[in-house]
């Protein structure tokens, strides 16, 4: 018996000692790694697809809230179309917390949303001065992503956010006021941090990472965050836009922000994939049709065309016809129901096209040219010049100090937004001298502030809405007030016909994060629902 136990306790020791040598080595998942090996070259790749490819979020609701496109169709079960009718669906709930999960946590394509990670990344990055440029461009990008979820719903988490990792998942809603000024600050620390000795980064996708367009990028985004506040607290906004002038923005169309998708690859245009199939009821609108054809715009012939067969169900059926005097912009608030709201009793209705299977009633109306949109291997805009000159050119009317007239800078702007139109396809190319002289002979009305602002807004509602900008182009209606639009005032509707102001929390914030969540609603003088307004929305 001693001798078995002493066996027994020799066999024990060298079975410990054969499970603990090189365990560390054993037991790692050769397929998996660490952050001491991971390249955050590859969050930032992922963050900005991710952000720049949300379909669901450009093609849907703000597009047609500002009325640049226009849809007839109202089925409850597909909140991807109804969204002119202001009208409640079964995806209604998911809507709602779609920009907020793509932009902070878990989007529909990733695990983990575009926030955090270009938050993560910049952990990864932040004692590395080998890595300087691509932790202060994912500060930026930060910036950029977070400044899209404020202007949505408000009040948002900021100082606390993306903090999960380190436990923190509760976050507190922190008021607009104080994330726009924290907000700003991060911005300009970020581009500070740019230099020619901060590292390459090779995960770019929007200049590769070009530190001087990067810092372009950040001060044209300061800008826009200056522009935000022009009727809350203008002082602010006037000392930001200088600085914003004085660092360096956007100097010229080759310093747009896009990027290049590319469908073989599984990383594709969304907004054109959901173009392409979830709303083929959509068309450019008559408010935005006829402002184009008022102008006699030159966009008109380039990025709308009738269909040639009236293949509503197939937007890629074949290309339509381009001719700028047949172009007509389908009215908001329609549908194909039969009853009073059919399509077929607006005023001045077309009629229908095609027979049988092929018969729709909205195949005269104008879509989005589809070798332009409909390519899911084709670019998507993030942040532009055409954006920001139009920015200055309400800076100058404004009397602020920011290098230029408002005449010019809006010149500038006009010219640039029909030059852009190259970066979408071939057949959106409009020639420099094209654009100036159409800039140079529809100059920006000076006769009063009034007047600038209407004519500088609406040019940017125009502009944002071909680039396909659409949360941008209702972010700035909101803002300025420009174009007057008409409410569509649709039975069910849930805006009480009133174009929407925001959009409510998730739902599923009042679970996850109540107490938070309660408190933020409270600061809401009129609830937490799509008619209330964000801080600087007066």
């Amino acid at each position: 018996m001693k001798k078995l136990l002493i066996y027994i306790g020799i066999a024990s020791a060298l079975l410990q000692a054969g499970c603990t040598k090189n365990f560390e080595e054993i037991n790692t998942d050769p397929t998996q790694t660490g952050a001491d090996n991971y390249d955050p070259n590859y969050l930032l790749t992922s963050a900005q697809y991710m952000f720049s490819s949300q379909g669901y979020n450009i093609s849907l609701f703000t597009s047609m809230w500002a009325q640049t496109m226009a849809s007839t169709s109202s089925l409850s079960s597909n909140y991807l179309s109804n969204a002119d009718k202001y009208v409640p669906s079964s995806g209604t709930p998911d809507y709602q917390a779609r920009l907020w999960n793509n932009n902070y946590g878990q989007s529909d394509q990733f695990w983990t949303g575009a926030g955090s990670l270009v938050y993560e990344a910049a952990n990864l990055t932040a004692d590395d001065a080998s890595k300087s440029n691509l932790n202060a461009i994912c500060k930026i990008l930060k910036v950029l992503f977070l400044q899209q979820v404020t202007d949505v719903y408000g009040d948002i988490p900021y100082s606390q956010a993306l903090q999960g990792k380190a436990g923190v998942n509760q976050p507190v809603y922190d008021k607009q006021q104080d994330v726009y000024n924290s907000m700003l600050k991060d911005l300009e620390a970020a581009i500070g941090q740019l230099s020619a000795s901060g590292g390459a980064v090779s995960g770019d996708l929007y200049y590769k990472g070009d530190v001087t367009k990067w810092k372009k990028f950040g001060y044209s985004l300061m800008l826009r965050l200056a522009m935000r506040l022009t009727k809350v607290d203008a002082a602010t906004a006037k000392t930001w836009a200088e600085k914003a002038v004085t660092g360096g923005t956007f100097a010229g169309v080759a310093d747009d922000a896009f990027i290049a998708t590319q469908n073989s690859t599984g990383h594709d245009n969304a907004q054109a994939r959901v173009y392409n199939t979830d709303i083929y009821q959509t068309r450019w609108s008559k408010t935005f049709i006829d402002y184009l054809r008022a102008n006699n715009d030159p966009r008109l012939g380039v990025i709308a065309e009738v269909p040639a067969d009236g293949l509503a169900a197939n937007q890629t059926a074949s290309p339509g016809v381009t001719t700028a005097a047949v172009q007509l912009g389908l009215p908001n608030g329609y549908d194909l129901n039969g009853g009073p709201t059919d399509v077929t009793h607006a005023p001045g209705y077309p009629g229908g096209t095609g027979t049988g299977a092929n018969a729709t009633p909205i195949g005269k109306y104008s879509r989005p040219r589809t070798s332009l949109y409909a390519n899911r291997s084709g670019n998507i805009f993030v942040l532009t010049y055409a954006e920001t000159e139009l920015m200055l050119a309400e800076a100058a009317a404004r009397g602020w100090s920011v290098g230029g007239t408002a005449l010019v800078h809006y010149r500038n702007g006009v010219s640039a937004a029909l030059q852009s139109l190259a970066v979408l396809g071939a057949d959106g190319a409009i020639s420099a001298a094209t654009a100036d002289a159409y800039a140079l002979a529809h100059p920006l009305n000076i006769t009063s502030l009034d007047a600038s602002l209407k004519q500088i807004n609406e040019q940017y509602w125009a502009t944002t809405g071909a680039f396909f900008l659409y949360v941008e182009t209702w972010i700035n209606w909101k803002r300025s007030g420009y174009p007057v639009l008409t409410p569509v005032n649709y039975q069910g509707n849930f805006s009480n016909g009133t174009i929407p102001r925001r959009q409510p929390y998730p739902p599923i914030e009042a679970t996850l994060n109540k107490a938070n969540y309660n408190d933020a609603v409270s600061r809401i003088g009129t609830g937490d629902n799509w008619t209330s307004r964000v801080w600087w929305d007066k």
